[in-house]
Formats: C-alpha cells, structure tokens, sequence
C-alpha cells in the first residue's frame, strides 16, 4: 500500500465549518454554488475526504473568497504515532 492509500492519519485539517461560519453560509449554498453534493462537502468538512479534484478545491475557494492554506491546514502530529 502506498502513503497516499494508507488509512493513517494525514495530519490534513479541512476548515470549511469555520470559514462557512464566518461568512454566513450553508453547505447547502455552498453545495450549489460549486455544483458538489452536499454528501461530498460534508465528507470534506468533516476531514473523511482521502482526496479532492483541484477543480472542486478553486471552486470552494472562489466561493468562499479564500486561499487552500485558509480552507486547508496541516495539524502537528500526535509524537505517539
């Protein structure tokens, strides 16, 4: 199994509850305005996602006026692991 297939923790944080807050948005609207399900969002949202299509990522970012690095950050690692 390669890394990117592993089931292990990616470290990989999706913001999109926070950055939908602070705009005042849905994932409703956000599911429309994109043209994603809101099954997928929410699967990205809740940081289930093992991938996402850089058209789908500039789309969420268009939407929300955001960067990746706003949408998407990296979280220290647990040392256990």
């Amino acid at each position: 199994m390669s890394p990117a297939e592993s089931n292990e923790d990616t470290g990989i944080h999706c913001r999109l509850d926070e950055l939908l807050e602070a705009r005042g948005m849905t994932l409703t609207a956000l599911s429309d305005a994109v043209g994603v399900s809101v099954v997928n969002l929410s699967v990205l949202k809740n940081d289930r996602a093992k991938a996402i299509r850089y058209s789908t990522l500039a789309a969420i970012c268009d939407v929300l006026d955001c960067e990746v690095g706003e949408l998407l950050v990296r979280l220290p690692r647990d040392s256990g692991h």
